[in-house]
């Protein structure tokens, strides 16, 4: 094997270690710390680790932060950026993904991100907890908002509500909203 082959496995190693030993509270890590880590070309290291990852049914997925224009990234935007593990496809699995949950909880989280969305990523707290409040008792709401902000799932800046990180690396919106609008035997393939 030659030497570059070898520098190369053994960065693709190093930035597996990085990315799927959590560190941090929160898990991830920023584009800077890959570079220092593997060099400035740690994006050719992180898309040899994500074909490997594809192998288990993984993908590292990129967080820019919201005021990266996608259509034109520059290395910089990469520099600040979250890198994450994540799934590579969605799965039907709920066990893997709401360990810890209660179901309401869930459907929860799925209706404040669904709402959210649709509002253009972004809305009053006061307007989230109100809906939220039509489903499930008013004592509640404020303590899963909070759990969400918490989590990562949301993040609050002046009392206004807009999509977090977590949930820009873990959920499909267009599948959110599909499944939203159809009904269960429709989304589950039942006639």
């Amino acid at each position: 094997m030659n030497r570059r082959k070898v520098d190369y496995l053994v960065k693709v190693k190093r930035a597996a270690q990085l990315l799927l030993l959590q560190r941090h509270l929160k898990p991830g890590v920023k584009g800077w710390e890959l570079k220092r880590a593997l060099g400035r070309k740690y994006l050719d290291v992180i898309k040899i680790l994500d074909e490997e990852l594809a192998k288990f049914g993984l993908k590292v997925k990129i967080v820019f932060r919201d005021d990266v224009d996608l259509n034109n990234v520059s290395r910089e935007d990469y520099d600040r950026a979250l890198f994450v593990v994540t799934l590579r496809e969605p799965t039907k699995t709920t066990d893997i993904l709401t360990v810890g949950w209660r179901i309401d909880d869930v459907g929860a989280l799925a209706a404040a991100l669904a709402y959210v969305n649709s509002r253009g990523g972004f809305t009053r707290r006061r307007e989230l907890e109100d809906l939220l409040a039509e489903k499930l008792p008013r004592w509640r709401v404020d303590s899963l908002i909070d759990k969400f902000i918490r989590y990562g799932y949301l993040r609050e800046d002046g009392g206004v509500i807009k999509i977090g990180w977590r949930a820009k690396a873990e959920i499909d919106f267009n599948m959110l909203s599909m499944l939203l609008l159809t009904s269960p035997t429709e989304a589950s393939g039942e006639k």
